[in-house]
């Protein structure tokens, strides 16, 4: 990936034209259409449907180049699996730490208690969909889904976790051929810099989709639904906060960075995701910020998208959360061992959905249908809040693989800290905006 020119005096952005300011603004715009013409509200949402769907369209191609490049660039077999060991064990300590915190706070909270609420009574076949879905939240069925049926319909299938499997072969591939696949790689590198140009293109849509699927939110669902189960929602998103705050920013402390800084850094993202009430939305900008504030491109390439199918903290926290949540509210009392052996099976399914569509409340479903004491069809009780829940559970996330990322570059050795000390303290490398109109690239 080339290196995009530091921001020089005179030359910057006006606020108006920032991604981070337009954004908001467009928030702000889909909140109040929402609460003031509904229908209106809710007809927009073809609007944020589509921006999502043209962001999937180019994470296949970044993600794949990104990788390749980089490991080719590496030519070690061996230092790629220590950057994927080192990943995956940051990933199976935090995430399951995260899902240990969403029951503890669940027990101390108690956000269900009180609502007495007859399991008989609740509508079953409102949660169908979901629960004939959770078969696939499944360790088998990961092993056989990640192998695509060829090269190419692991670009055209969109999972991320095969893009990742056919890209680090690939580049292993690229690096064992070393002078004679050079011409190849020098294709993929040019590629590389049209698909970002290709990206910060179909950014400039942002404002538009955060709009239509905020104002869809809130037309649809309206606040009243946040009122009438807001002790849930107001625990979920004060435990995320600690978890992000707190146990991110501790870890973020131990490898030399701040956790709020790293927030400031990212808030033009931040605020993508929670328009769009997807993490995926940010994910190429992501990668290469975090490549512009020293973070090595092998190391971007390899832990942000594995993060983004088995680093899901939000999801976790929530996993955990609701399911206690829904124990509570039918007024069934679970044992400690019953609530260790919930969170057993949340750590397997929650690694095993990788890659689900709507995993958050799909790998709920399969938790709670291994374990039978509580009601799956209690499912029903949070499906009109799980909405307003899904922006923070991918805020969460988004900023777990930021951290994760970071960390685990540190840890390579990987991570110019000059670079990101520069950035983190607003002098970064590259522009505030990756995507800004101006946005120009090194063409070396």
């Amino acid at each position: 990936m080339a290196v995009i020119p530091a921001t020089t005096v005179g030359t910057r952005t006006p606020f108006y034209a920032s991604l981070y300011f337009q954004v908001l603004t467009a928030i702000a715009c889909g909140i109040a259409l929402g609460i003031f013409a509904p229908d209106l509200g809710v007809a927009l949402q073809p609007l944020g449907d589509g921006f999502i769907k043209l962001v999937k369209m180019v994470i296949a191609p970044v993600i794949f180049l990104t990788i390749t490049v980089g490991i080719a660039g590496i030519g070690k077999v061996g230092q790629v699996g220590r950057v994927a060991g080192k990943a995956f064990a940051y990933f199976f300590v935090v995430s399951s730490f995260a899902l240990l915190v969403g029951m503890i706070i669940a027990n101390v909270v108690q956000p269900g208690a009180g609502l007495h609420i007859d399991p008989a009574t609740l509508d079953q076949a409102a949660v169908k969909t979901y629960t004939e879905k959770a078969h696939d939240a499944s360790i088998s069925g990961f092993l056989l889904d990640i192998i695509p049926t060829t090269l190419v319909s692991a670009l055209t299938g969109g999972s991320i976790l095969q893009v990742l499997l056919v890209a680090v072969l690939t580049g292993i591939a690229l690096g064992i051929s070393g002078e004679r696949g050079k011409p190849f790689l020098h294709v993929l590198e040019s590629a590389s810099d049209v698909v970002f140009q290709l990206v910060a293109l179909v950014m400039k849509a942002a404002p538009i989709g955060a709009f239509g699927a905020m104002a869809f939110t809130i037309g649809k669902y309206g606040i009243g639904t946040l009122v009438s189960l807001g002790a849930l929602v107001a625990t979920f998103y004060a435990t995320s906060l600690f978890f992000v705050l707190v146990v991110l920013g501790a870890i973020a402390r131990l490898n030399g960075f701040s956790i709020l800084a790293l927030i400031r850094y990212l808030k033009a993202e931040l605020l993508l995701v929670l328009g769009t009430s997807s993490s995926e939305a940010a994910l190429p900008s992501l990668m290469e910020k975090l490549e512009g504030a020293g973070c090595a491109k092998s190391v971007v390439g390899l832990v942000v998208p594995t993060g983004y199918s088995f680093n899901l903290d939000g999801t976790n926290i929530y996993m955990t959360l609701a399911a206690l949540f829904i124990a509570q509210a039918t007024g069934i009392e679970l044992s400690i061992g019953e609530q260790l052996a919930l969170l057993g099976v949340a750590m397997i399914s929650s690694k095993g959905a990788a890659g689900v569509t709507g995993a958050g409340f799909i790998t709920l479903a399969a938790t709670l249908a291994i374990v039978p004491s509580v009601p799956v069809a209690g499912l029903a009780l949070i499906l009109g809040i799980d909405r307003f829940m899904s922006e923070c559970r991918a805020l969460t996330n988004f900023m777990g693989n930021a951290v994760a990322t970071v960390v685990v570059a540190r840890w390579e050795n990987a991570l110019d800290r000059d670079a990101l000390a520069a950035a983190l303290g607003g002098q970064n490398a590259i522009r505030d905006q990756v995507l800004a109109p101006a946005m120009e690239r090194d063409t070396d």
